[in-house]
């Protein structure tokens, strides 16, 4: 990343919620219950998977994976926001900043490529049963979690090194954590290559995902609708249902957010907008994918068992 200090910036002021401090109170009471519920919901996800020698399936590996990487997400930008809620002097300095909006990039496009694999792993599962465990071997699986990581890093590190910012004095982040859209904001200099370096890592990061999924999806719902029992029908259309409604939620407000012209953002309404992806998706993960099925409840009594 070029940066040209035109004027030394060594650190930021995030202002988060403190133009509603009337509003403080009930902002930290809210991502305190949203941060640690992420933490049990997706702690206990791995600890189920990891104990439970049935949920040893290509389905719960890639589950674990997702659990892990949001137990990461929440825990790159919650925290923080939390400490700074009540702080009268909210600065973060500027190699803090730095890795905290580069950890939260690479985190946030692996869930964006590891969703998309999800939904590849549920379309062969109830498209192709047959050959279900033949397709998504346990290598397959490796493969196709380590390219998500991967690739992620490296959509990341590139769109890192290919911006170039000159900051020309001004420190104030409107936004609760180092966002690269409220960091560019700060940019005195031309910014549309930047936003154009973000607006293309955007369609492979959000969009192509997206569609993906939305693929796969319309490919499942073509099946289950071939599907003669009624209560069979109902129950994979609820399940299907509820997964891409979490789905649509992190898609849908990261894409609002990156693959829009940024004169016509709004800092207040934007940073609020980044708690949907942020903060809600990785709580709801574990509830929506995971701890209403019947085989994480039976893993769940079964440590009960086991501790009494």
């Amino acid at each position: 990343m070029a940066v040209n200090n035109v004027t030394a910036v060594f650190q930021f002021l995030l202002i988060g919620i403190s133009n509603y401090p009337q509003w403080k109170g009930t902002f930290f009471t809210l991502v305190l219950i949203i941060y640690l519920s992420t933490l049990l919901g997706n702690g206990l996800m791995i600890f189920l998977i990891h104990f439970d020698p049935n949920l040893h399936t290509p389905m719960y590996f890639f589950l674990s994976n997702l659990s892990f990487l949001d137990l990461c997400y929440g825990t790159a930008s919650m925290p923080q926001a939390l400490v700074h809620c009540f702080s009268t002097h909210p600065y973060l300095s500027y190699p803090r900043c730095f890795t905290q909006m580069s950890v939260s990039l690479a985190l946030a496009t692996a869930e964006c490529l590891l969703l998309a694999v999800m939904a590849y792993d549920r379309m062969v599962a109830i498209s192709n049963p047959l050959h279900y465990s033949m397709v998504m071997n346990g290598p397959v699986c490796v493969c196709l979690a380590a390219t998500s990581w991967g690739t992620s890093l490296v959509l990341t590190a590139m769109l890192i090194l290919s911006l170039r910012l000159h900051f020309c004095g001004a420190n104030v982040i409107n936004h609760f954590v180092c966002e690269i859209l409220s960091l560019i904001k700060l940019d005195c200099s031309d910014t549309s290559f930047n936003e154009l370096m973000i607006l293309i890592t955007g369609i492979f990061t959000l969009l192509l995902p997206f569609g993906f999924v939305l693929l796969s999806y319309i490919q499942i719902a073509m099946t289950v609708i071939r599907i003669r029992s009624i209560q069979g029908r109902l129950k994979a259309f609820t399940t299907c249902g509820s997964h891409l409604t979490v789905v649509t939620i992190f898609y849908g407000a990261a894409i609002s957010m990156y693959m829009k012209p940024q004169s016509k953002s709004s800092p207040d309404r934007d940073k609020f907008i980044s708690v949907f992806y942020g903060a809600l998706t990785p709580m709801l993960n574990p509830l929506i994918y995971s701890l209403r099925n019947k085989d994480v409840k039976g893993a769940i009594r079964k440590v009960m068992v086991t501790r009494t």
